[in-house]
């Protein structure tokens, strides 16, 4: 082959190549274009574990887009209060949430069953229900008529049942209580005597020690210690029936989640699968440590007594009646937990109760 012949075309050759690198690039481009999101919390920086959940969402996304796809996080506040995030979702304001779903029962008590409702599903349930189970397909299907869509991120696990100024030893000692405590629970609770208050995180601790409030709710050990309740009201008790394994969600503008490639919706969904299983790794963690802190701090660990829970349990179950009767979105929902709890349950009473019992009777003679 001629030799100046061969450099012509192999240099024709070339420029073809990068013709062609130079006509791809854009379309590479519009398949994964920079994007900018904000994520309004309605959780404070305090409460890490619960912020820093949508902080590692960001993170994530953004290592697994090359930092194409950003996402600014919120504490609550910062752009609206932390009740009405959701709602700055909806309205396109902010693309994205981290919240949980029973914050806007005033709206509907169906969002209630997106995070937990008394005596529902526990984390491992939860979990289970809306991955395998159509609760996310069922939860989304409300959701969609609020402009909304949902992806689990977070669990706290079965929660505490709060800080009493006084003991509660019978059903009795619920009557006239003033506790802050909101949602379905609060409806619960009404029927059994308490009056519910609905006061902001920030204001709890005056309202306990002034005695505007008797008791209040909150989440567990870890992120209870930190707000100091044990100083003013000494009573813990346990289990919160009403948050038996609540989940947190991201909430997204339903269009702008629509509109975003596949490539990144299947990134923010892995990211919040990861978040939804840490949230849940690190309250297990932290709260063993925290309560053996809070007893040595001075409060008094109580279970609430059985007939408080048998009562509670009977309100709950007349409330589910009254709403599914009213409202069949929320009885749809309602239903399909209630199918699932009882195999659950079923299932988990042969396995891991069985095995827990006894490896917890080990933990109490001093065996583990």
């Amino acid at each position: 082959m001629n030799r100046r012949s061969f450099f012509r075309q192999a240099g024709a050759a070339g420029v073809g190549a990068a013709a062609a690198t130079a006509l791809a690039a854009p379309a590479i481009a519009q398949e994964n274009p920079e994007i900018t999101w904000r994520l309004t919390s309605s959780f404070p920086k305090s409460l890490d574990v619960l912020f820093n959940s949508a902080t590692e969402i960001a993170k994530s996304v953004s290592e697994a887009t090359g930092g194409k796809f950003q996402i600014q996080t919120f504490a609550a506040g910062e752009i609206v209060p932390p009740l009405q995030a959701a709602d700055a979702v909806a309205a396109g304001t902010v693309e994205m949430a981290h919240t949980c779903s029973y914050y806007y029962v005033g709206k509907d008590p169906t969002f209630a069953l997106g995070t937990a409702i008394p005596f529902g599903l526990n984390a491992r349930l939860a979990n289970s229900w809306f991955s395998v189970g159509g609760g996310n397909e069922l939860l989304n299907e409300f959701l969609a008529g609020h402009n909304l869509f949902a992806l689990p991120a977070g669990n706290t696990g079965a929660q505490m049942g709060g800080w009493f100024r006084k003991e509660i030893k019978t059903v009795d000692d619920l009557k006239g209580l003033k506790m802050r405590i909101a949602g379905l629970a609060g409806q619960v609770m009404t029927k059994v005597g308490v009056t519910p208050q609905q006061i902001a995180g920030g204001d709890v601790y005056a309202a306990l020690e002034k005695g505007t409030i008797d008791a209040t709710e909150f989440v567990g050990p870890y992120d209870d210690h930190k707000l100091g309740f044990y100083k003013v009201a000494k009573y813990y008790y346990y289990p919160a029936w009403w948050e038996g394994g609540p989940t947190v969600h991201a909430f997204f503008n339903l269009e702008k989640f629509n509109a975003l490639p596949k490539a990144y919706q299947r990134v923010l969904t892995d990211a919040c699968a990861r978040v939804n299983a840490l949230m849940l790794e690190k309250y297990d963690s932290l709260n063993a440590k925290a309560l053996r802190q809070l007893v040595a701090e001075g409060a008094v660990l109580k279970p609430f007594s059985q007939d408080i829970m048998e009562a509670c349990y009977k309100a709950a179950k007349e409330t589910y009646a009254e709403i599914s009767a009213a409202n069949p979105a929320f009885k749809k929902i309602y239903d399909s937990q209630q199918a699932f709890k009882k195999d659950g349950y079923l299932w988990l009473q042969i396995a891991d109760y069985s095995f827990d019992t006894f490896m917890m009777i080990q933990q109490r003679n001093g065996n583990l």
